[in-house]
């Protein structure tokens, strides 16, 4: 978004979506009602995960710790081949047609830790994590293996309400070749606070993830931008509000056709 205060920044119109209680016993309820979200705009909240907010700002705070390290140290863990590792500001580029210059952020990427002789081991996304000096940051390591395994399997609780909204068995998405061995990736992300639409310049360009869903951990800071239709020219866009204590889930790419084209996914920013 353009350089706005916060109060003008709530001028534009901001998006409701469902939230979903992930502790309520009535599974079919809940599924109901994240079948009508997927249709709808393929983004809604999740509550009563079970993640705690001790754990959750502790992850945020070794993050920023990691984020406010020199250049020179974060660059000893720049991302390789296996995409993991830290990304620097204007590695990626996801909107081409509209950017003049890669995104203005930086992330680190961490994925699950391969152990020797795993079968999967020598190919992409399976891999040994790369982690910053212990030294450096003590703690860090322990504290982000924690927060992956609690939000994957926060991700494996929607997998099974998103099955019952596709009238298939509970444990559907549980299988070794989808969520029983999944490609899932945790990504820090510091956005630069640059974005100038009108000059090309975003801080994360406009685009759909490629994966099965995603679960965003924001914090107070106003950005997070959907737009409900894709086909709309010129596109409609929406902010997602930060509810305490909620995660925002997007659906991606592989969703759409794992579903047959019966949940969308939606682009963002």
């Amino acid at each position: 978004m353009e350089n706005k205060t916060q109060q003008e920044a709530w001028t534009i119109k901001v998006s409701s979506l469902t939230c979903i209680d992930l502790a309520n016993t009535n599974l079919h309820q809940s599924a109901d009602s994240l079948k009508q979200a997927c249709q709808d705009c393929g983004f809604f909240y999740v509550t009563n995960h079970g993640i705690s907010e001790e754990l959750r700002d502790k992850a945020f705070e070794q993050s920023k710790k990691f984020f406010d390290l020199p250049l020179e140290e974060k660059m000893k863990v720049l991302r390789n081949e296996k995409h993991r590792g830290y990304s620097p500001v204007l590695d990626q580029i996801l909107d081409p047609e509209n950017q003049v210059d890669g995104d203005y952020k930086e992330s680190f990427f961490i994925g699950i830790e391969s152990v020797k002789d795993d079968p999967h081991g020598d190919t992409p996304f399976y891999s040994p994590n790369l982690w910053p000096d212990h030294d450096v940051l003590p703690g860090w390591r322990v504290t982000m293996e924690k927060y992956y395994q609690e939000a994957l399997r926060v991700c494996k609780a929607i997998a099974r309400l998103l099955a019952l909204a596709l009238d298939l068995d509970a444990d559907y998405f549980d299988k070794p070749e989808m969520l029983g061995n999944p490609i899932a990736v945790m990504r820090l992300v510091h956005y630069e606070g640059m974005s100038y639409p009108s000059k090309g310049i975003f801080g994360c360009g406009a685009h759909s993830d490629f994966g099965m869903m995603t679960l965003l951990a924001t914090d107070s800071v106003m950005g997070l931008q959907i737009c409900k239709d894709k086909d709309v020219k010129p596109r409609k866009w929406e902010y997602v509000p930060s509810i305490k204590g909620a995660y925002i889930v997007n659906l991606g790419d592989l969703l759409e056709r794992w579903s047959n084209g019966i949940f969308k996914y939606f682009r963002f920013l």
